[in-house]
């Protein structure tokens, strides 16, 4: 071999050697913790607020930072012998060593140490704990981002979220439809028992429609009937069988100037179907003259119809419905009813009353019910039927065997608690919650043990500590899917671009499973 060969040879080992040498220094590069501090007997003032709160043990790293501006940062999360230490603008811990870190303390508590250091000074603060728990999370969380403007509505996703990472992606981009003269408006998405393979939401106005997607098709449903009172609006698909039960709502909106809840939503007519995928057919389930029926849910054995209900009488000599029910905004109080169901016979029975809000003077909205069948989470607020945005509106909780019914007062805050979804084991809830700021809502995490004992809520965990304050969307109805959501965005707006499936065809009953 010659020598230059040998020196090029010699070269690259040299350069191969060096490589390495600053590849490990990147990655054995860390923080120590400071050798020289006051004690302070206070709690850390960090944001995301995650002290004392329950995580599962596969959610993404938790990163947060001080809330005061302190000039550096240094923290430590430890259990036995495995620690992680990070610092800097905000505590980051690496996906890697976390995971770690999970697998070591799931079922026991890591303990969070925090120092701070303002002029030139280095504060230790008190430290706290995250309870790691033996119970995982579904994967997946969905839901829409829309900006709490009506400016700029359209300017709206629906998205989905690796909880064990912070991948994020589109499911359907409303911008992918609307033109500058016509635009479009999503809403409503929801899975059939956490399949992100069965999925189903709305889009109004142009080239509007519903729709489904299911076993690798997609369909585009016209809803539309002379027997409706509208599309359907609020779904509920069906744990087992292909066919999803819908609210139909005549919704307004009215704009308040001095009323601290901004917007009142409201309906002054609405129905209950229920839509058949496979047959394309669709038949009323309850209809009452002087009942506003909204909101349906499943238990989780598809035998039993949850819904809400308020009774509203409108005498039909008036002639403008819509501004008599703005009359009587505060007297529209929803309760929550079931009705039984024979999925041999397609038939439900007679509504039966579940809670009775009215007479407690209160509102009761959104039904979900524990996979196992045992417990009943709503919304409670004032009066109405979009607690989104009610200030007062908090989550409370039903024992389906005893009737015991309280306020989930581990979960709720000074301000709005609304949209909430189980996880599929039953052990976690997700929650939209506007404490943060009383203006934008941010997906809160709690979990639920089998006495129904709740842990301290926790904030969506982002890759950077600061994202949710520099986001100005609000998160909607956020629901847990065992897996991502495959179908490309643009397959989705292909379907809604074209005319659809014909018009639905409204029947008597529906039939039984094929």
């Amino acid at each position: 071999m010659n020598d230059k060969k040998t020196n090029n040879l010699r070269r690259g080992a040299w350069m191969a050697v060096a490589l390495a040498a600053v590849v490990c220094a990147l990655v054995s590069c860390g923080r120590k913790l400071p050798s020289s501090y006051s004690q302070s007997k206070d709690l850390p003032a960090i944001y995301p607020d995650y002290a004392q709160a329950t995580i599962p043990p596969n959610i993404a790293p938790l990163t947060f930072q001080m809330n005061d501006g302190a000039d550096d940062m240094v923290v430590r999360f430890s259990y036995n012998d495995d620690e992680i230490i990070c610092g800097g603008n905000e505590a980051a811990p690496g996906l890697k060593p976390w995971r770690q870190l999970m697998a070591a303390a799931k079922g026991h508590a890591v303990v969070v140490e925090v120092y701070a250091r303002h002029d030139g000074q280095w504060t230790r603060f008190k430290p706290f704990n995250l309870f790691v728990s033996n119970d995982s999370i579904d994967p997946w969380l969905c839901y829409r981002l829309i900006s709490p403007s009506f400016v700029t509505y359209e300017e709206l996703t629906i998205n989905q979220r690796c909880l064990e990472n912070y991948d994020e992606r589109v499911i359907y981009d409303n911008m992918l439809c609307s033109i500058e003269k016509s635009g479009q408006c999503i809403n409503c998405h929801h899975f059939q028992a956490y399949n992100p393979e069965r999925m189903q939401f709305h889009a109004r106005q142009y080239q509007g429609g519903t729709v489904v997607a299911y076993n690798g098709k997609v369909k585009k449903i016209n809803m539309k009937n002379d027997s409706l009172l509208s599309a359907g609006v609020y779904p509920a698909w069906h744990p087992q069988l292909n066919f999803i039960v819908y609210s139909t709502n005549k919704t307004h909106q009215s704009f308040h100037t001095i009323d601290p809840n901004k917007i009142e939503v409201f309906d002054d007519a609405s129905d209950l179907i229920a839509f058949d995928v496979e047959r394309n057919q669709v038949t009323t389930v309850e209809k009452e003259k002087d009942e506003l029926e909204v909101f349906p849910c499943w238990a989780p054995d598809g035998r039993t119809l949850y819904y809400c209900s308020a009774h509203l009488e409108i005498p039909d000599t008036v002639k403008d419905r819509a501004l008599a029910t703005i009359l009587k905004t505060y007297e529209i109080k929803y309760n929550i009813y079931k009705k039984d169901f024979n999925p041999q016979t397609m038939q439900f029975g007679p509504r039966q009353l579940v809670f009775d809000a009215a007479a407690l003077d209160k509102s009761a909205t959104l039904p979900r019910i524990s996979p196992d069948g045992r417990r009943l989470m709503f919304t409670l607020g004032e009066f109405g039927v979009f607690h989104i945005w009610h200030h007062d509106a908090d989550l409370w909780m039903m024992d389906l065997e005893t009737s015991e019914t309280a306020p989930l007062t581990a979960l709720n805050s000074a301000d709005t608690e609304s949209y909430h979804s189980w996880s599929s084991n039953g052990r976690w809830v997700v929650f939209s919650s506007r404490r943060t700021d009383g203006n934008f809502t941010r997906p809160f995490i709690a979990h639920i043990d089998e006495q129904g004992k709740c842990g301290r809520p926790f904030e969506l965990p982002s890759r950077h500590a600061d994202y949710h304050r520099q986001l100005m969307k609000s998160y909607n109805v956020p629901e847990l899917v065992k897996g991502p959501v495959t179908v490309n965005p643009r397959r989705f707006a292909e379907v809604l671009k074209t005319d659809g499936e014909p018009p639905v065809e409204y029947v008597k009953q529906l039939q039984p499973a094929r």
